[in-house]
């Protein structure tokens, strides 16, 4: 079926955060007393920050009030946005490509709003740019399941089949093919091999083409 939609992931795809978000979360912990690698989060990555701090919580046996560990970490994230936080090179001007292509677009991320809000302001495509956008408060499962693209397509007025996914993670990934959605997924954040369930997999978003959206190219 033909494209009409192009649903972005936002962290590891539009905005180089995962770094950012990981030494938050790294700061909340010591500030407890908690020494944590950076390395514990990548099993979580792209799942949203309840279960990003959560997962290394559980894993270190560390009880944690959740909602005032994440209001930290946000806070911590949102002290370094306006001087580390950029946009992956390119991926700006694709999405207004896309755009100008006549594609609705939406960002589907697994963050709550109020980073999405900063992250996007900060890379000048601000939430209101965009045809649709959906947050962690958006739905109840979070990646890998397949509810933030489905609800995307809804915003949207899109079927699913005719969207396509450009996603960075694993569970994005799993949740763009369970919601019925091509995929291409960009080695931004990990290797080729961990995305080879992809439909697609380019290096960087400023290398996808207008026919791989549709599949139109190998």
């Amino acid at each position: 079926m033909p494209i009409q939609a192009v649903i972005f992931d936002m962290d590891g795809v539009l905005t180089d955060s995962e770094p950012l978000i990981n030494e938050a979360a790294v700061a909340m912990f010591r500030e407890r007393g908690i020494q944590v690698h950076p390395d514990d989060f990548l099993p979580f990555v792209g799942t949203g920050e309840n279960r990003y701090i959560g997962g290394v919580a559980d894993k270190h046996r560390v009880n944690l009030d959740l909602d005032e560990a994440k209001r930290r970490t946000y806070e911590i994230y949102l002290e370094l946005v306006p001087t580390k936080l950029r946009a992956f090179p390119g991926a700006a001007e694709k999405a207004r490509e896309f755009r100008e292509q006549g594609l609705k677009l939406a960002v589907a991320s697994s963050a709550d709003l109020i980073k999405i809000e900063a992250n996007l302001d900060q890379i000048g495509l601000p939430t209101s740019w965009w045809n649709a956008v959906v947050s962690a408060e958006d739905v109840v499962h979070k990646k890998p399941a397949p509810d933030i693209f489905l609800a995307a397509a809804r915003k949207l007025a899109i079927p699913p089949a005719n969207c396509v996914v450009i996603e960075d993670a694993i569970n994005g990934v799993q949740a763009a093919l369970a919601a019925g959605m091509r995929c291409i997924a960009v080695t931004q954040t990990f290797p080729a091999a961990a995305l080879a369930a992809a439909t697609l997999i380019r290096p960087t978003v400023a290398s996808i083409r207008l026919a791989d959206l549709a599949g139109d190219s190998a």
